[in-house]
């Protein structure tokens, strides 16, 4: 259509060049030739290639002048501007980039354990196919870094609860082993007598033993004790991978309470006397067990009204100054380190859990003689001291009982 216009144009304008006057008898000057611009082609479409613009048709010379002098020749008509637009079509659109993958997840915080890290975010899809004709997509997106993975042990971004200090459990940190606790951990009414590994092996196993015993008893009386860090007040010779062990640094520096919260002692100084000094006076002279019952008095095991049992040997192992009893002619006075219950095998040495007053006997807590042997035994009968001929933890008037500390009060 847009070629037809332009022939028609150039038609009319020539019937105009034979119809005009000419000047001094001449032909009138034809006129120039105005070819229409050749309409530019359409935008290729995204895709899709622009199809080229059709060129303008050359501008029809003007025709010759008639009569008279001949004019100079018409110009030659202008040839007609090429078609607006590109001459080949312009390019399809550039192909829209592809689409950067989003970010992976962060890991999630750690719980317990911490959560594995969150995956990494896909990569994006692969660049846009450009349009025929046009550029191609800008490359594929990068793939989103992937989360942190949360850290074991309470994980990142929360902080591990501190574990509470004794939680809301009482004070508790001291007492003596009851006679009725140690007949239900040893399976017998004669108790463990000296050896008290309690399952343990090895060198030390007797002391590790004690301690286990301790830390039974005490969550035995007050659920969530046993966690307190209990030791047996008991000293222990070398032996071929460990060193000598004494009781007073086995125990921490205190202060420490029995099962009904009353002071046993506040400090190491006032602990070490022949009583301790500053203990309340309702157990100074008369140890409570894990029940805060003193242990020699109505309401004890085998103690009835003003008739109670004589209990009041408990196994240290120690001397006066809270370290291993090396002195006088004992033998043996720990039982092998607390390792065995042959009677001959040893003398062991106590101290009193209560003071022996119907004889003038010692109210030395840690050390105040040597026991007949190391089998298992119980006397709760007064008989005057140790009976060689029976040569157990108890002849003397106990039942091989001990003294438990807590490292947390």
């Amino acid at each position: 259509m847009t070629r037809a216009i332009s022939v028609a144009v150039a038609i009319f304008v020539a019937a105009l060049s034979l119809l005009g006057c000419a000047a001094n008898g001449g032909g009138a000057t034809g006129v120039a030739g105005s070819g229409a611009a050749g309409t530019g082609g359409n935008t290729g479409t995204a895709g899709t290639s622009g199809a080229a613009g059709t060129m303008g048709s050359a501008g029809t010379g003007g025709a010759t002048g008639t009569g008279g002098s001949a004019n100079p020749a018409g110009a030659a008509g202008t040839t007609g501007a090429a078609g607006t637009g590109n001459p080949a079509g312009a390019a399809g659109t550039t192909g829209t980039g592809g689409t950067t993958g989003a970010a992976g997840t962060g890991g999630s915080s750690g719980g317990r354990g911490g959560a594995t890290g969150g995956r990494g975010g896909t990569a994006g899809s692969a660049a846009g196919a450009g349009g025929r004709g046009g550029t191609a997509g800008g490359a594929a997106g990068a793939g989103g870094r992937g989360g942190t993975a949360g850290s074991a042990a309470g994980g990142r971004g929360g902080t591990t609860g501190t574990a509470g200090t004794g939680g809301t459990l009482a004070r508790f940190s001291f007492f003596v082993t009851s006679i009725g606790a140690l007949r239900t951990l040893s399976g017998s009414q004669n108790g463990f007598g000296g050896d008290l590994r309690y399952g343990e092996t090895g060198d030390g196993a007797g002391l590790r033993g004690a301690d286990k015993i301790c830390a039974a008893i005490a969550e035995t009386s007050m659920p969530g004790a046993g966690a307190k860090g209990w030791h047996a007040f008991l000293s222990a010779p070398a032996t071929a991978t460990t060193p000598v062990v004494n009781a007073i640094e086995r125990i921490g520096s205190g202060p420490w309470y029995d099962r009904m919260g009353r002071l046993f002692s506040a400090n190491l100084t006032n602990l070490m006397a022949t009583r301790p000094t500053d203990a309340d006076p309702a157990i100074q002279n008369d140890f409570p067990n894990e029940n805060g019952v003193p242990n020699h008095s109505d309401g004890a095991p085998g103690c009835t009204g003003n008739s109670c049992p004589d209990n009041h040997d408990m196994l240290t192992g120690t001397g006066t100054d809270g370290k291993l009893y090396t002195g006088g002619n004992t033998n043996n006075p720990t039982c092998s380190g607390w390792t065995t219950t042959v009677g001959s095998a040893g003398r062991p040495r106590v101290g009193h859990s209560w003071p022996r007053g119907s004889t003038g006997g010692s109210a030395q807590w840690m050390s105040s003689l040597d026991e007949a042997g190391c089998a298992a035994g119980v006397n709760l009968q007064e008989t005057g001291g140790p009976i060689l001929s029976d040569p157990t933890v108890g002849s003397g008037g106990g039942y091989g009982g001990f003294y438990c500390f807590a490292m947390t009060p």
